[in-house]
């Protein structure tokens, strides 16, 4: 039995491209605060640069002896706005050149934690960093960025809605590809392993391993043998197959954990898909039976999809967190790219597949003259799916400056390409420009 498991599992590696999406370490950076920035920032990099000075040689260890492919290695901080509100820095671009000059050192693929957390109000921390970010972005190569402006608790600060719609603009002015390092949360978790959201809590340990797995294409592979049997098959199939992807991800967590001499936090059991043929959600939700992805059943067939995938996970490991479901971002799946170039699917259906899945309209390419008062309408109506039911939901859009409908912005390697999609030409602004907060939704109180 354990040599079928062996043989099953190297299958999966070399025919299905199952692999550990990120080994993520997360450090915690609240002993770097200074009333002096410069010796704070001095701090972080030997924090950063000691902490994780192993994390790439561990991960490539495990990758050579057990023949699992690990494709990123990465790391999450402490939300900077809490770390540098004590210096009498202006703004925080020195921050993230810092990050970014130690995940150069450390030879990890990207950082995350240029992060703010608004979703009641502003400190003078937020007002910084935000400001910084579209500056932060386009300096830096490795640094990722993240806002959470809404939460079941607080309601969604329409202030933070709206300047987060600006800012978007403001970095897609400079360079369009930066945007893809921006993320705008609704109920932010404090373990995601997964870029650009990702950041360490303050309710983490000092240091900890969290693993995100990948299996797209396992889960489509084990679908192609229940073709024509009932949706409760189809379910089951799915968590089964869930399990066997999470374990993996948990054996490869202990280990990295043990050999760092760092806690173990979660494994992420998100269905993350790539660019690459047979890795894709949307090719999951088409073996379940839709023409294309698009077509009405859509969200039926994705909130069946993510709630297996959870089942069969919780049941594979102890520790489940980060955003834990299936990914829908457009430009890292060739199913999704395929339906968009093909007017199958829209933007209103996509915001629609959001209220079953993780995590939201992620890696949307827009029109480039796309109102900066539109985008933040969008982000509106993400956090209030979001604040309403009660899960995490997120923006990552590129308005593509000087393309229109139909273009193609190109972002390379796992991050794809993709087709600008068109955007409802209906003004938002006297609704954004009222400011203020949403408030928390009545079944937000339960003390």
């Amino acid at each position: 039995m354990e040599s079928k498991q062996i043989l099953e599992t190297i299958r999966m590696i070399s025919e299905e491209n199952l692999d550990i999406r990120t080994i993520t370490m997360g450090i915690s950076l609240l002993d770097c605060i200074d009333s002096d920035g410069a010796k704070s920032r001095q701090k972080i990099y030997e924090k950063l640069t000691t902490s994780a000075k192993d994390l790439v040689k561990v991960a490539d260890q495990i990758e050579s002896q057990y023949g699992i492919p690990i494709v990123n290695k990465r790391i999450s901080v402490t939300p900077i706005s809490l770390i540098a509100a004590a210096s009498d820095d202006k703004d925080y671009v020195a921050y993230a050149k810092t990050m970014d000059k130690a995940a150069e050192t450390l030879g990890v693929d990207l950082i995350g934690g240029f992060s703010s957390l608004v979703q009641k109000g502003y400190q003078i921390g937020d007002h910084r960093l935000i400001e910084s970010i579209p500056e932060a972005l386009n300096e830096t190569k490795r640094v990722c960025s993240s806002v959470n402006v809404g939460s079941t608790r607080a309601g969604i600060n329409m202030d933070a809605v709206k300047q987060m719609g600006e800012i978007v603009k403001q970095l897609a002015a400079i360079d369009p590809v930066s945007c893809m390092s921006l993320v705008i949360f609704a109920n932010a978790v404090e373990d995601n392993p997964f870029m650009a959201g990702a950041f360490h809590g303050v309710g983490e340990a000092d240091r900890v391993i969290n693993v995100g797995i990948s299996g797209p294409g396992v889960v489509k592979r084990a679908l192609e043998g229940v073709k024509g049997e009932s949706i409760d098959t189809v379910s089951e199939t799915i968590k089964k197959t869930a399990f066997k992807v999470t374990r993996m991800g948990q054996f490869v967590g202990n280990i990295a954990a043990k050999e760092l001499g760092v806690p173990f936090g979660i494994v992420d059991l998100s269905l993350a898909p790539t660019p690459a043929k047979g890795d894709s959600v949307a090719e999951i939700l088409e073996e379940i039976g839709l023409q294309s992805v698009g077509a009405p059943g859509t969200t039926a067939t994705l909130a069946l999809l993510n709630d297996a995938v959870k089942k069969g996970g919780v049941m594979a490991c102890e520790h489940v967190g980060g955003l834990s479901g299936a990914f829908i971002p457009v430009s890292e799946d060739s199913g999704m790219i395929k339906a968009v170039s093909h007017g199958n699917l829209n933007i209103e259906k996509l915001e629609a597949m959001t209220a079953v899945c993780s995590v939201g309209l992620d890696m949307i390419a827009i029109p480039g003259d796309t109102p900066a008062t539109t985008i933040s309408g969008m982000i509106a109506d993400e956090a209030a799916i979001g604040v309403i039911n009660n899960k995490t939901t997120a923006v990552r859009v590129i308005p593509a400056t000087g393309k229109k409908v139909g273009d193609t912005v190109n972002f390379g390697g796992l991050f794809g390409s993709a087709p600008v999609m068109p955007v409802n030409k209906n003004s938002s602004a006297d609704f954004v420009n009222r400011g203020g907060r949403i408030p928390a939704p009545i079944h937000s109180f339960k003390n």
